[in-house]
């Protein structure tokens, strides 16, 4: 029972300016910052850690900003939208609150019976915001300006935009365990029945469209979550069975993850629930400080010299 994949874990981006990614995603969106850190292979990069009060599993995203760093643009061999699931009712609220932060987004619109608001974040990474079908009862991080009744929950979905969707829907379903549950169009519905939320992968099959530009306003990688690390390891030996590469385990001190490019292009982790993310802060103080790896902890005063400044 423990060997399974319970949907997503984390959602890791590329971001341009640090401080404006910050002030977007902990004031308008109304995320909270659960761990500031830094690039394990560029110390001098920041890795912020957004999600809810404690960091769950499945509302987990995380960003690499690069200061500098060109435009991406969207296409195929890529995750292009990630979604966000929200209370019924609050689509109004967001449309507004974009308008009032003159953040890019289009009028609601319905997909598979649920309705939905696309927008872009500074960068230009697509999100949507999609009032579900099934009440999600996730806990929410909520802030003075952006409430319970309409605060985000975690993650909804995410989007991979392929030339040709069979050899990463065979991943999906002969190694994750998802199910096509419907198909509209070109876009294709996966779903894990091992958890309620952050339990949907679309696949949107598009022959003709050019391969994507992975940069800032792009995903880098799409985490699927397991329990443990004998979980990961099961995993592990599946997707080898499949004649895939993947990466040994690795520590990234608030969880174990592999990784491996599925055969559409895009960059899979899978990542263990343990330890977490209080295993160097308490609850309360969760991403107030600079974490640092252990390794580069005798090199803190440079770091924080190079750094940019959030507040």
């Amino acid at each position: 029972m423990n060997n399974e994949i319970l949907g997503l874990h984390h959602i890791t981006a590329i971001a341009g300016n640090a401080k404006k990614n910050y002030d977007f995603y902990t004031r308008i969106l109304g995320l909270r910052l659960i761990k500031k850190t830094v690039n394990f292979d560029d110390p001098h990069t920041y890795h912020f850690y957004y999600g809810d009060e404690q960091g769950t599993p499945g509302s987990i995203l995380t960003f690499f900003p690069w200061e500098g760093m060109s435009a991406g643009r969207r296409g195929t061999r890529q995750v292009t939208e990630i979604g966000y699931s929200v209370p019924k009712g609050s689509l109004e609220f967001w449309q507004n609150r974009f308008e009032q932060n003159n953040v890019i987004y289009n009028k609601p619109a319905e997909k598979f019976g649920e309705r939905y608001l696309t927008f872009l974040d500074p960068d230009g990474l697509k999100f949507e915001l999609t009032e579900a079908k099934t009440p999600d009862t996730r806990a929410q991080w909520t802030t003075p300006e952006v409430g319970k009744e309409n605060a985000t929950h975690g993650f909804h979905h995410v989007t991979i935009t392929t030339n040709k969707m069979d050899s990463t829907a065979k991943v999906l379903t002969d190694i994750f365990g998802y199910k096509l549950e419907k198909t509209e169009v070109n876009r294709s519905r996966f779903v894990t029945d091992t958890v309620s939320y952050a339990a949907i992968i679309d696949l949107v099959e598009a022959p003709g469209e050019a391969v994507g530009h992975i940069a800032a306003g792009s995903v880098h990688h799409v985490a699927f979550r397991v329990k443990d690390e004998a979980a990961l390891m099961y995993f592990r030996d599946k997707v080898v069975a499949m004649g895939l590469n993947i990466t040994q385990k690795i520590d990234r001190n608030y969880f174990y993850s592999l990784y491996f490019r599925e055969p559409g292009g895009v960059l899979f982790e899978i990542a263990t629930d343990n330890p977490g993310f209080t295993v160097d802060e308490s609850l309360e103080e969760l991403g107030s400080n600079l974490k640092l790896p252990a390794q580069y902890e005798s090199n803190r005063a440079e770091i924080e010299s190079i750094l940019p400044k959030l507040n």
